[in-house]
């Protein structure tokens, strides 16, 4: 009998968000029995955290073969670095932002071993996901991998990163909200299955997170609920065999402008922008969009941005096009026109390409 997708599902064997999580690295890896380990630190951070990190590893007799900063994401460049690791090596360690997490995450999906994701902000859910975003040809593609086995967060270094990687995962986390409308039309149309388990586990993640209370972004609260969302958003995805869940016509407008531009904002950055324009097309829970976004400062933020309207224009266009085997609300004509048409008229959105 053939057997289904969630049949055999990956989930990370430890998840560890709390503050100093990061002197206890060593610890974490003894108790899962990873014993000798390959480290790749992200640009500049071998001098911010390397003595912490050497440390724990040291107290818990954790052999490091090797370590090394990492500031590449072009695919030739991980796949040689993959095939480079040390035969002994029983983990992969990514210690940083999105850059080494993708690379480190890919250099373990290509030697089929352990990898274990420590991220220092919380600007994605690429952190907790199967996948990884490479340069390919000079352009961000994302590229299959497999979940971290293992997840530490440090929140006390999340707190410390500079605050536009916030609001990139805050905009990356409430655009689970348009992302499941997507996929609940797609099976409305006869276009897809919803994995209801998948669907369930994606909304209580973005729920959850969107009705926690806060008095600033940086509460210890609001920062551990958005990890762990951002961490339930990556085992929905791997649940459904897809990054349905969690991506749907927001992604595709972040994906066109990876495309095209020389210089694309933050991932968390250009989806939650699309999310917003998503919520007002979909006609679906839009003013709770608003609220967290204006809520938390997000909108404050990207209204500093040198953003071109004509961009979001474009990538509208070409949204289609970036994953033509969906059917979300941008694959049909009628709804471009009116995402064009709110683009101009919304009067947040007029302030944030004024």
């Amino acid at each position: 009998m053939k057997q289904k997708h969630n049949d055999y599902i990956a989930i990370p064997a430890f998840l560890k968000v709390e503050a100093g999580a990061l002197e206890r690295i060593g610890s974490f890896l003894k108790e899962n029995h990873l014993q000798k380990i390959v480290i790749f630190f992200g640009n500049g951070l071998i001098d911010l955290f390397g003595t912490t990190v050497m440390n724990s590893l040291l107290d818990a007799d954790i052999e490091v073969l090797e370590y090394q900063e990492l500031d590449s994401v072009h695919f030739e460049d991980i796949t040689a670095l993959a095939f480079c690791l040390p035969n002994k090596t029983q983990a992969v360690v990514g210690l940083g932002g999105g850059k080494v997490i993708d690379a480190a995450k890919y250099c373990g999906f290509l030697r089929k071993l352990p990898f274990i994701s420590i991220p220092t902000s919380a600007s994605s859910d690429g952190f907790s996901s199967a996948s990884a975003s490479l340069l390919i040809e000079g352009k961000r593609n994302s590229v299959p991998a497999r979940m971290p086995y293992g997840i530490i967060a440090d929140t006390e270094i999340i707190k410390s990163a500079p605050k536009h990687f916030l609001y990139s995962g805050i905009g990356d986390m409430v655009s689970k909200i348009t992302a499941l409308y997507d996929w609940q039309y797609e099976e409305d149309g006869g276009y897809a299955e919803v994995n209801d388990f998948a669907m369930m586990i994606a909304k209580k993640a973005v729920n959850s997170f969107v009705r926690t209370p806060f008095e600033t972004i940086l509460d210890d609260l609001f920062l551990k609920e958005l990890l762990d969302s951002l961490a339930m958003s990556g085992v929905a995805n791997e649940i459904a065999g897809s990054s349905a869940p969690t991506s749907g016509s927001e992604h595709l407008i972040s994906h066109a402008l990876d495309k095209f531009l020389e210089k694309p904002q933050l991932h968390g950055i250009q989806v939650g922008i699309a999310t917003y324009l998503m919520s007002l097309v979909q006609n679906h829970r839009y003013q709770r969009v608003r609220t967290i976004f204006t809520d938390t400062g997000f909108f404050d933020y990207v209204q500093t941005l040198p953003l071109d309207i004509r961009d979001y224009e474009q990538a509208i266009t070409l949204a289609p096009s970036m994953k033509p085997f969906r059917h979300t609300f941008l694959h049909e004509e009628k709804y471009r026109k009116l995402a064009l048409e709110l683009l101009h008229q919304d009067e947040i959105l007029q302030k944030i390409f004024q």
